[in-house]
């Protein structure tokens, strides 16, 4: 009797995931006493609710949203911000950005505002978790021109600490340029390799997993205004405030992404009305 043969089907190939790439664009003009969102493109899935006005027709609030809610290897997004002369736009996030392991893809998100003589925008989003195995670069890029204002904050968490992962592989990547009438005020780059000695030498993180930073980029920043700053501690970790020509830069690091947002917010408090003569009333959303 001949052998019997068993033959099994060959396995089937792994499906391979498309990469989403999205970018929105986003165009703001005064008209009169009122800040308005005259243009809109997007491409992806990268979008904008409908423009809000909580504190009247001057401040037009956007909020930026990403509906697959996270950023896989091979992803890219890219958010372009052009704010007319003495426009005031603001824009935030729903919740966290996450980065998702690479699968052996590198995301990007570039972020681009340009900021005309006398207008202010606010950058602020819900902060970053990067996932064990992400290879991620984060562009930000903003150009001010005459006297306009910029406020801004970005804060990042290495791995999901509620889940008790750590960062032990995996790049995070940033870049922040600063320019003023195309002279370059503010420029640094970032580069965590997950595990690497930056993440846990002192004169690094020191083995926090949570940073940020917060930008005020204004023309004048006085000395009254730098030591109300100062005043304010976070919750917990560490936080400091330093002062340069035409910036005024706060930096996080610690264990708590609640704790780098709330001081960011204290000290946004502080800002803001100093700055834009305006007083400070959050988003809505960031109380949902």
């Amino acid at each position: 009797m001949p052998d019997a043969r068993i033959i099994e089907p060959a396995a089937a190939s792994p499906a391979v995931r498309t990469p989403w790439h999205a970018r929105l664009a986003l165009h703001f003009s005064r008209r009169d006493a009122r800040t308005l969102l005259v243009r809109r493109t997007h491409e992806g899935p990268l979008v904008v609710q409908k423009p809000l006005y909580p504190e009247g027709d001057a401040v037009c609030h956007c909020i930026v949203i990403h509906p697959p809610g996270g950023i896989a290897g091979g992803d890219s997004l890219q958010l372009d911000v052009d704010v007319d002369p003495h426009a005031f736009a603001q824009l935030t996030t729903p919740g966290a950005a996450k980065w998702y392991r690479a699968g052996g893809r590198t995301a990007s998100s570039t972020t681009t505002i340009r900021a005309g003589d006398g207008a202010v925008v606010e950058w602020m989003p819900q902060g970053t978790i990067v996932f064990h195995g992400a290879e991620a670069t984060a562009t930000l890029a903003v150009d001010l021109r005459g006297d306009a204002t910029y406020i801004g904050w970005d804060v990042v968490c290495l791995g999901r600490t509620a889940a008790a992962e750590r960062f032990d592989a995996g790049t995070w990547r940033q870049r922040v340029d600063v320019r003023r009438n195309d002279a370059l005020i503010w420029s640094e780059r970032a580069l965590l390799a997950g595990g690497s000695m930056p993440m846990n030498s002192l004169s690094g993180l020191n083995g926090a997993p949570v940073f940020g930073t917060f930008m005020a980029m204004a023309t004048t920043i006085d000395d009254s205004l730098l030591a109300q700053v100062r005043g304010i501690a976070p919750a917990s970790g560490e936080g400091v405030v330093t002062r340069f020509p035409g910036a005024l830069i706060a930096r996080y690091r610690g264990h708590a992404s609640a704790a780098a947002q709330g001081w960011f917010t204290a000290l946004w408090t502080l800002v803001r009305p100093a700055l834009t003569a305006r007083p400070a009333i959050p988003p809505r959303i960031w109380n949902t």
